[in-house]
């Protein structure tokens, strides 16, 4: 595969699992309207989500099994923490100043886009070390 073609395969992805976090979001706080209980659930769902496209279409992971996959989503969820907060905070941040939902939605956008580009490096590295992730071109 090629950087380029990997470059847009990871944000097509991103963009959907960011699509799946904000959509849980505003089902959450339409069932109950508080921020970080609807952040929690969001970025849970985009975990799932990014996690199996990343770990087929990414790394191309063969990994089978409860326990190998149980190992690496714990190290993957593991990764997203620090990602988390970039992306918790740029949210929080841009509701606490304009105090609207677009304005909340932008930055979380934002901060999910800055946290998978952290998150990818820390993937690749740390979770997904045994994959058969080959660029074509690359040193």
């Amino acid at each position: 595969m090629t950087l380029t073609a990997l470059v847009l395969r990871y944000a097509f992805f991103a963009a959907i699992a960011t699509v799946v976090n904000l959509a849980a979001q505003r089902g959450a706080l339409a069932a109950w309207p508080e921020l970080f209980p609807a952040m929690v659930v969001g970025t849970g769902a985009g975990l799932v989500v990014k996690y199996l496209l990343d770990k087929r279409w990414i790394f191309f992971d063969a990994a089978e099994g409860l326990a190998q996959h149980g190992r690496k989503f714990f190290l993957y969820s593991a990764m997203g923490v620090v990602t988390t907060l970039i992306f918790w905070g740029f949210e929080t941040a841009a509701w606490a100043v304009w105090h609207s939902d677009a304005a909340r939605e932008t930055g979380a956008v934002l901060g999910l886009a800055i946290g998978y580009l952290v998150k990818f490096r820390l993937d690749r590295r740390f979770v997904f070390t045994d994959a058969t992730l080959k660029l074509k071109g690359a040193a």
